[in-house]
């Protein structure tokens, strides 16, 4: 697939998601970056990793995977999640105190920050006051043309509306699911069915687009006064790990490539679609 070549970022948390058949790269921002190379841009990842084999395993993956990236190294241990599978539906037990809550931005990545075309970040990366304050500063340095994409990610507690709200105040471009648009109702005080919500969240924050997946009810994707809805594509799901990161990736591509909205959105519920009905969040052979 040939697009125009974009400099995009993937900021916070890589790690090993520890599957019961073994481990693979993971981490929301892992994952984006992989995706968008996948459609021709050229990805970096900013991170941490340990002083560890895990950690110098991480760099020879990417490397294999022609991934640029800056990585800070830590004395913690490089980050790993546990991932239990249910009917394909992954659940999670994130440990802490790992090396990407250290991540410290690195001189030599702040050229590519200033020419960045897209970044995306999450809630759980923000969970350290380190690791925080870094993407805040990244934001910062990001151009004002830039997509800055926001796919939120809830996991666990590691969040608050404190980061939510500073996040969303950052972004232009919202990524959430259903049980991610409820948390944000309460916390917001959002009123009316989804649609409404969605618009009261792209208003307020003055949002470029927002995307919201529906799990097997389909997405959404709010772009102005247009909304494309899409349903689910008819597969056989192998399991839904990196699902809405691979949907995240294809739609920023989508985005910047000046697709119309319904192309954006046809593509990036395809690629989940493919990611969906392949093992793991980076599968090589779709």
């Amino acid at each position: 697939m040939e697009n125009s070549v974009f400099n995009v970022i993937g900021i916070g948390e890589l790690l090993w998601d520890i599957l019961p058949e073994g481990k693979e790269l993971g981490g929301a921002p892992a994952n984006f970056v992989y995706h968008t190379k996948y459609f021709g841009a050229k990805s970096f990842i900013i991170s941490a990793i340990g002083n560890d084999n895990l950690g110098e395993e991480i760099i020879a993956v990417l490397n294999k995977r022609n991934i640029n990236c800056s990585v800070n190294k830590v004395n913690y241990p490089t980050g790993t999640v546990s991932v239990a599978l249910k009917s394909g539906i992954p659940s999670y037990i994130i440990h802490e105190n790992v090396a990407w809550d250290f991540i410290k931005l690195q001189k030599e990545a702040i050229p590519i920050i200033e020419n960045a075309d897209a970044i995306c970040f999450g809630t759980l990366s923000q969970r350290s006051i380190t690791s925080l304050k870094t993407i805040k500063k990244v934001l910062s340095l990001v151009p004002e043309h830039a997509l800055k994409v926001f796919d939120i990610n809830l996991r666990a507690l590691y969040y608050s509306k404190e980061i939510i709200e500073s996040s969303l105040k950052a972004a232009n471009v919202l990524k959430l699911n259903d049980e991610e648009l409820i948390v944000l109702t309460k916390m917001f005080n959002l009123k009316g069915n989804q649609e409404e919500c969605c618009k009261q969240l792209l208003n307020k924050y003055n949002l470029k687009y927002l995307a919201l997946t529906n799990g097997s009810k389909g997405s959404l994707i709010f772009h102005k006064d247009k909304i494309s809805k899409l349903a689910v594509p008819k597969i056989k799901v192998i399991d839904t790990i990196g699902a809405g990161d691979s949907f995240t990736a294809a739609m920023v591509m989508g985005i910047l490539n000046k697709n119309t909205l319904i192309k954006i959105h046809k593509d990036a519920v395809m690629h989940a679609a493919k990611v969906c009905a392949n093992k793991g969040a980076t599968p090589t052979n779709i």
